[in-house]
């Protein structure tokens, strides 16, 4: 499709040509470009500014079962198929988030609860992104910005199996996931304060 966006930095305006949506099993070039958020990004030949698109936008993962929907518009949130786990997202560093979740064989309700536990061990509210699992032990990182700088934190994996319990002991933070449910720390604000 295409949009005609506004430079952020000169206001020019520019002709660009963006899918509306990808599908990760058919379109691995396009997949590439989503995880890293290329897709989103475009250059301003008259002035050279980096600029994000922000545009609606469907994400398809078939092998995960996998739809997320970047959108701040109300979406239907039925005709997700069976099977599949139905997110919205708000911005493209959201979407670039849950693709991260998802690709580690991680649920993103339990990474929530995760970042709820890191916020309160921090003793900081700063907005935590999922960047990865690694290293012998299985740690997870997260990231946040500080002073203009983003800062690192690595918590073990023994968080996301505590917080996992947590879950299973309050099953109606479960019931409240359906549809492209939206899952982020708003949401899990409603049933942990």
């Amino acid at each position: 499709m295409q949009y005609r966006p506004h430079c952020s930095r000169c206001g020019e305006e520019h002709a660009l040509d963006i899918p509306q949506s990808v599908n990760a099993a058919t379109q691995p070039e396009l997949r590439d470009r989503v995880r890293n958020g290329e897709l989103f990004t475009w250059t301003c030949p008259h002035c050279g500014t980096v600029n994000l698109l922000k545009v609606p936008f469907l994400y398809h993962d078939p092998a995960e079962h996998l739809m997320l929907v970047l959108t701040d518009a109300p979406v239907n949130a039925e005709g997700v198929p069976e099977g599949y786990t139905g997110r919205q997202v708000r911005s493209v560093g959201d979407l670039i988030e849950k693709i991260k979740i998802f690709d580690a064989g991680l649920d993103d309700v339990i990474i929530e609860m995760c970042k709820y536990v890191t916020y309160q061990e921090l003793k900081k509210e700063v907005p935590l992104k999922f960047v990865g699992t690694d290293g012998a032990d299985g740690e997870m990182t997260f990231t946040y910005p500080e002073k203009g700088q983003m800062e690192m934190v690595a918590v073990g994996f023994n968080v996301y199996e505590d917080c996992a319990g947590i879950l299973r002991r309050n099953p109606q933070v479960r019931e409240g996931v359906s549809g492209l449910a939206t899952v982020d720390q708003d949401w899990l604000s409603r049933y942990f304060r």
